[in-house]
């Protein structure tokens, strides 16, 4: 247990710190969660109205200090490449 003032104000702060980006990964994960059920349904409209959706949160989540920009970055390549595998097959 902390005892100096400024110890227990840290666990505050981390208290608070940790909720936030606790939703905040979870938000994205729901999110990515529901755009690879529209691929697995290969419902391409709807894989690409939630692939829209998932940038979006992961840009807003990546401006702050929960995600680093790379990471927001890589996981939208990484689901990018998935739509675009989606979109060649149904081409083929």
């Amino acid at each position: 247990m902390a005892h100096s003032l400024s110890a227990k104000k840290r666990v505050r702060q981390n208290t608070r710190k940790r909720t936030l980006n606790r939703s905040r990964k979870s938000q994205v994960k729901t999110q990515v969660k529901r755009f690879e059920a529209a691929l697995g349904e290969g419902n391409l409209a709807a894989a690409q109205d939630q692939f829209k959706l998932v940038v979006k949160k992961l840009d807003k989540v990546a401006s702050t200090p929960t995600m680093h920009k790379k990471t927001a970055s890589r996981k939208k390549s990484r689901l990018a490449k998935k739509l675009n595998a989606l979109k060649a097959k149904q081409k083929a």
